[in-house]
Order: structure tokens, then C-alpha cells, then sequence
């Protein structure tokens, strides 16, 4: 009728044709194992992976500083569907990324990954019930691909840019600046006389790594962290490869792993306990060379995460007299090194800036719905992988108190849960519906203490106090939960496409 007011609702519509149902943004860990379950979990969902790196890895490929490791033993950092079988469970880079390249390449995931492509966009369109997302060559070039689903396994900090601690007269430096984020090849640091600054995981590795070759390796701390040691090889998971079946013994030792760690955290947060046991294996370390002022944190035991010290070699290397500790602040760089605030200079021909990494949300990737750009902080987490009110979307934010891959292996089996659901029941979205945001009480996403957590708590994404809507970082009650709680749960609402149709109000009132 000619002149009818007309109103516009909601109706459900056909989906439009994908390239893949599934999309994984990473091919390092998270994207890994995302594909694995994929294919265990939900056989019949497509995927693809796409990596901004000509070489897969994440992490493992990017940093290349003398000494790079794992800061978890590989029984926990290791998937759970493929035991580790190397002799040391606290693992090198190499070793981490053979062990990456054999499941990629057993499981014929290599062929689905599209190298050297950075995503420069992702768009959700409702109406189509499908992401849109554009990619980036190395030579600029633009091409985009539409999946159901998108899983962003692109870890947590910025590939790009690491944290920047501005130091007053850098320029006067004649010797050489290093980022452990961007390590040159083949530098030759032999009888050099190198300052690491820093007291966290990536200084505590450099330090004793680098000792051997140069003159003297000093890390420059303007705060003590704390630091456990613990033997590169696990004795019994040795023991248990040579007498049991690989699967059997890599189980028992992650299971053993685990609750060793739940454990720790727990016996180390209570405070005079987790002092005086971390510090007594300090002191059995270090004898009569042991510095209180070096080695007494003005935090508890896991405000911040503990530093690993394989086999004692951080403290080996001091007691050997390559190595040593300055607890100081920076007044200045000059043209032969450091001038500390107490007067002392530190000599120096390398500075090694181990200052800390930036954090990302989301890869920092434009991620928009139905046309408007997500500010992540104003959603609020749910089941520690989805966002409120941001459809078929994941993404892997691991554990700070335990391996990075605990978190990645229970999100990929949740999030192929739900898309097995979805398929039960017919439909193509799934969206964590949360209408009132203010009903909810809003929590610390994270209770740490480290700078780089907190130089980034206003980018990152709400926590509340309570399940489903937090970041939770107890693994053991997050795999009950992932793996066993509903998956229609009242909060995660499932549908089909959406698109607005305009009606007649008459017609409407009608119906």
C-alpha cells in the first residue's frame, strides 16, 4: 500500500558461500593446534591458515637470541595430542620448531597454510553470516578470503614494535643496541663486554648463553625477580618413555606436570613460604656469592611470573665469574657504556635492551561488525576465548601461570565443540549475547604485577568477577568447564543470517 509506514525487522536468511569454514589467523603454536582439532574434533569443517611470516613457528621462528628456550617444561608446552620425545623437557628454539614442522607436515597441514600474508582487516557481515578478511603480501598487494569462523591464533604481543624504555643519550653509544625481538644474524660477540638490561625470562636466558664467548656478561636490573631452578631433563619422563608406550608416558608426565605446577603457584603465593623456598635454591646455587640486595624481590612469588633456570646455568655462569648482577638505575648511556645512578659506569661494547614486549589485542587487527570497529576494551571476555556480542570469533590468550599451550589445546577442543553443535542444530552463528554489561562486576583481567601487564590493561578486554564472562587463569577448572560444561548454555545464543526486511506496520501488528 502506497504511503504504509514500513518498519524494518530482523529475519533470518540463507548464509552466504565461504572460502573455508574456519579461518586461523597464526601458524604458530595456537594456530597448530587449532588446526589439529580440526581435524580430530571437526573433520567435516574446511580450514585454511594464514601467517605473516615466510616460515611458520610464531614466536619460535621470530626470536633468534643466543639461547632462546621454552620457560615451561615441553610436557605442558607440548600439544596434548603429540607427546614430546626429546631427552630435554625444557627445549631449545630448534628443537621447538622440528617439533612444530613433524606435525605440520604428518598431519598435511603445510598445503593449507598461506605464508607471507598479514591480515590488514577482518569484517564481519550479519547478513551473510560470514567474515570478510583482507590480506597483505610482501609486496603490498591486497586479496581477500570469507571463512564462517575466525580463530586468531596470533599470540599477545607486537610483532612490530617491542616495549621502548627511552634511555637519555642513546645516540652517544658507540657501541652496538640489540632488541632480543630483532637479533641480528650472525652476531659475533666474542670477547665483547656485553650489559643485558633486564631481570625477566629473555635476560635470564641471554646472560648465561652469551658468557662463554664474550668477555664479561652483566645484567643490569633495576628490580630482582624471582627465579626457580629446576633440571633441563625430567628424570622420570625419561624413565617412563623407556618403559612404557610414547602416549601413556607423555600422559602421565603432563599430568604430573600439571598438578606439579598448580601446586607451585599455589605454595609460592603464599608469601613467606614461596620466599624462603625460592630463595634457599638460590642460595644452595650461588654459596657464598649469594646477594640478597640482587635477589630480594619488593613483590611476592607470582605477582609476576617466576623466571626458569634450567640447571642452575644463570647462577653457574656467575659463580664462574662470566657473568654478574647490578642492581641500579640508568642515569644515562654514554659513548662506552652505562652510567648508573649510584656513580658506577658499566663498561660496555654490546647493550642487549631486554626491556619487555608490547602487547597486542587481536593481532592489532581492524576487526569490525556489520561495519563498526571493536574497541576490545569495552567487551567483556567469555569462556577465556570469545567476546561479548562478537560473533563466530576466538582467540588464544594463554596462561601467565602456566604453558602457553594448556590454554591453546582446551580453547581449539571448545570452540570445535561448538561448531560441532552448530552443525547439529543447523545454524551458522554463535554470538556470546550479553545485554547488560553493566550487570556484570568488573575484575583485574590480570592480578600481576609486570610492567608489560600493566602498561597494557587499558587496551585489553574486560574481565568480570565470576564464569563465563572472565579470563580465567586456573587451568585445571578450565578444562571441567571447556570440556564438559554446556555449550548451550543461555549465554552463547545460536541463529542464521540475519538481514533487515521492511514491512508494513499493519502487516507487522498483524502477525
Amino acid at each position: 500500500m502506497a504511503g504504509t509506514a514500513t518498519r524494518e525487522r530482523a529475519a533470518e536468511t540463507k548464509a552466504a558461500p565461504v572460502d573455508q569454514d574456519v579461518l586461523i589467523v597464526g601458524a604458530g603454536i595456537s594456530g597448530i593446534g587449532m588446526a589439529v582439532h580440526l581435524q580430530q574434533y571437526s573433520p567435516d569443517r574446511s580450514f585454511a591458515l594464514v601467517e605473516r611470516r615466510a616460515n611458520l613457528g610464531g614466536t619460535w621462528d621470530l626470536f633468534r637470541y643466543p639461547g632462546i628456550r621454552s620457560d615451561s617444561d615441553m610436557h605442558t608446552l607440548g600439544f596434548v595430542f603429540e607427546p614430546w620425545k626429546h631427552e630435554k623437557t625444557i627445549a631449545d628454539g630448534p628443537a621447538i620448531l622440528e617439533y612444530l614442522n613433524r606435525i605440520v607436515d604428518e598431519r598435511h597441514i603445510r598445503e593449507r597454510i598461506r605464508f607471507d600474508r598479514k591480515v590488514v582487516g577482518a569484517d564481519w557481515d550479519s547478513a551473510a553470516a560470514r567474515w570478510t578478511v583482507t590480506l597483505e603480501d610482501n609486496a603490498g598487494g591486497t586479496s581477500t578470503t570469507t571463512a564462517r569462523w575466525l580463530y586468531l591464533g596470533a599470540g599477545y604481543y607486537d610483532y612490530d614494535e617491542p616495549f621502548d624504555a627511552s634511555f637519555t643519550g642513546r645516540e652517544d653509544f658507540q657501541g652496538q643496541i640489540i632488541h632480543p625481538q630483532f637479533w641480528p644474524e650472525n652476531l659475533d660477540y666474542t670477547g665483547k663486554r656485553v650489559v643485558v638490561i633486564g631481570s625477566g625470562a629473555t635476560a635470564v636466558t641471554i646472560v648465561p648463553s652469551m658468557a662463554d664467548k664474550a668477555a664479561h656478561v652483566t645484567m643490569l636490573q633495576r628490580t630482582p625477580t624471582w627465579y626457580f631452578i629446576r633440571p633441563a631433563k625430567d628424570a622420570l619422563a625419561n624413565f617412563l618413555r623407556k618403559v612404557l608406550p610414547e602416549k601413556l608416558a607423555y600422559k602421565i608426565t603432563r599430568f604430573k606436570n600439571v598438578k606439579l605446577q598448580d601446586i607451585g603457584f599455589r605454595r609460592a603465593r603464599k608469601a613467606r613460604e614461596g620466599q624462603d623456598f625460592l630463595t634457599g635454591k638460590i642460595k644452595d646455587a650461588l654459596g657464598e656469592r649469594y646477594d640478597e640486595k640482587a635477589f630480594t624481590p619488593p613483590y611476592n612469588p607470582w605477582d609476576q611470573r617466576l623466571c626458569l633456570v634450567p640447571d642452575a646455568d644463570f647462577f653457574n655462569a656467575m659463580k664462574a665469574d662470566k657473568a654478574s648482577i647490578v642492581t641500579d638505575h640508568i642515569e644515562r648511556f654514554d659513548a662506552s657504556g652505562i652510567q648508573l645512578k649510584s656513580g658506577q659506569h658499566l663498561d660496555a661494547d654490546i647493550i642487549v635492551t631486554a626491556t619487555g614486549l608490547k602487547l597486542a589485542v587481536a593481532g592489532k587487527i581492524p576487526v569490525r561488525v556489520d561495519g563498526a570497529l571493536v574497541d576490545w576494551s569495552e567487551h567483556y571476555y567469555y569462556k577465556a576465548c570469545m567476546f561479548s556480542n562478537v560473533p563466530n570469533f576466538s582467540a588464544v590468550f594463554g596462561y601467565l601461570n602456566a604453558s602457553w599451550t594448556l590454554r591453546a589445546d582446551i580453547v581449539a577442543e571448545y570452540v570445535c565443540r561448538v561448531l560441532n553443535h552448530m552443525r547439529a542444530t543447523g545454524t551458522t552463528v554463535a554470538t556470546p549475547a550479553l545485554a547488560d554489561p553493566a550487570a556484570l562486576t568488573e575484575e583485574n583481567i590480570f592480578d600481576f604485577s609486570s610492567g608489560y601487564i600493566q602498561r597494557s590493561l587499558h587496551i585489553m578486554p574486560k574481565n568480570a568477577d565470576k564464569l563465563p564472562w572472565r579470563l580465567n587463569q586456573n587451568y585445571i577448572q578450565d578444562r571441567i568447564d571447556m570440556k564438559t560444561g554446556a555449550i548451550d548454555d543461555g549465554v552463547l545464543a545460536f541463529g542464521n543470517a540475519r538481514s533487515l526486511v521492511s514491512i508494513p506496520a499493519e502487516l507487522e501488528a498483524a502477525e
